[in-house]
């Protein structure tokens, strides 16, 4: 008498079934695990709306230029500035766009990358007898501060009402050395770290 042949385990039967089936569609069953990593975060560089127009609320709108990875970015801000003469009012908006600089980025800026090189504490005065009529004069010397900073300066000025509007801003410091015209070019804002921006002397009074 033939010995009765043993049934499979009801398991081993099912996992024969669902490898019949992966085969049947074209998909080779695998026992390593997938593993597709965490979810994506915040993308670099980037801040959704609410985040990006939190401070604009109230004031004058503004942008800032703040440092994100290599680059320069420009970042919504307001400004408070009060009524007054053409020029003081200039100054009263360099030096909120001065404030605005030399804050700590928000959170969600932090997350996404943004920081800051200039330092807190800097002051924006109107121009000195002799220099030309839109200087801004820093309470530190353009030339002593990094490459990164005086970019961020140069081209957040030269693009607002601080400035004239052409993509330049004229820079002085607390001493006598002349004044400077600073332009806030693509290849500054591309490599603010390559090198400081590109500058003449400023004449005229």
């Amino acid at each position: 008498m033939r010995g009765r042949r043993k049934a499979a385990p009801p398991a081993v039967v099912g996992v024969a079934v669902l490898g019949a089936l992966l085969s049947g569609c074209g998909i080779r069953a695998t026992e390593v695990p997938t593993d597709f990593g965490p979810a994506p975060s915040r993308v670099r560089c980037s801040l959704g709306e609410p985040e990006g127009s939190g401070r604009a609320a109230g004031g004058l709108a503004v942008q800032v230029f703040l440092v994100c990875g290599p680059s320069l970015v420009a970042v919504d801000r307001a400004v408070r500035v009060g009524d007054g003469a053409t020029d003081a009012r200039r100054v009263l908006v360099a030096q909120g766009l001065m404030d605005e600089l030399t804050r700590e980025p928000t959170a969600a800026e932090r997350e996404a990358g943004y920081t800051t090189r200039v330092r807190p504490g800097t002051t924006v005065t109107g121009p000195r007898a002799g220099d030309p009529e839109d200087t801004l004069r820093l309470s530190a010397p353009p030339a002593g501060l990094s490459a990164t900073a005086l970019a961020q300066i140069v081209c957040t000025f030269s693009d607002s009402a601080a400035a004239e509007g052409d993509g330049s801003v004229i820079l002085g410091g607390p001493d006598d050395a002349t004044p400077r015209r600073y332009r806030c070019t693509d290849d500054v804002r591309a490599r603010p770290a390559a090198g400081k921006p590109p500058s003449a002397e400023a004449v005229g009074g």
